[in-house]
C-alpha cells in the first residue's frame, strides 16, 4: 500500500465535469493499493495516517493531529502510484492490485475512517478524475512499506 498524503486547505475532485467530492482543512489522501494488501496493512496505514501531527499549534510547531484541527480527508484511489518505471519509457503497472480486491479494500479504507475522521469524501474508483489542491506548507508525506519497517531490516 502507498497513501500519498498531501495537507491541504481545500481540495476537490471532479469526474466528467461534476464535483464527487470537496473538503476543506485536511488530507488529499491519494491510495494505490497493491496485490499483497489486506484490510489489516489498510488498518495500520489508516491509524498512522489520522494520527499524524503536521498542523501547526498555536506556536507554530508542527503538532496538531486531524482531529485537533477538525480536519476533513478526502480519499482517492491512485493505481498509478505502483509504476513501474525500471525498464523502457512506458510505465508497468503489474504491482497494481487487482481491481476488484482494491476495490474492496479501498471501500473498507473508507469506512474505517468513517469511524474516526466526521467528514470523509471521496473520489470515484477506477474513474477519469480531475483533483484540485491547495496543498499547505507545501506539505506531502508518502506512506509506503519503508514507513513500517524497524530500522535493522532496511536494505
Amino acid at each position: 500500500m502507498k497513501l500519498v498524503i498531501q495537507k491541504v486547505s481545500s481540495a476537490s475532485v471532479e469526474v466528467e465535469g461534476q464535483c464527487v467530492g470537496k473538503i476543506g482543512k485536511g488530507f488529499l489522501v491519494l491510495v494505490g493499493i497493491s496485490q499483497e494488501d489486506t484490510r489489516q496493512t489498510a488498518d495500520q496505514y489508516i491509524k498512522k495516517m489520522v494520527n499524524l501531527r503536521i498542523f501547526e499549534d498555536s506556536e507554530g510547531k508542527t503538532n496538531l493531529s486531524l482531529a485537533d484541527v477538525k480536519g476533513e480527508i478526502l480519499l482517492v484511489s491512485q493505481f498509478t502510484l505502483y509504476a513501474n518505471c525500471r525498464k523502457g519509457n512506458r510505465p508497468s503497472f503489474v504491482e497494481a492490485g487487482d481491481p476488484q480486491m482494491a476495490e474492496e479494500l479501498y471501500e473498507y479504507m473508507i469506512q474505517k475512517i468513517r469511524e474516526t475522521v466526521p467528514v470523509v469524501q471521496t473520489g470515484v474508483f477506477g474513474a477519469k478524475m480531475k483533483v484540485s489542491l491547495v496543498n499547505e506548507g507545501p506539505f506531502t508525506i508518502l506512506l509506503d512499506e519503508n514507513t513500517f519497517k524497524h530500522k535493522k531490516d532496511r536494505i
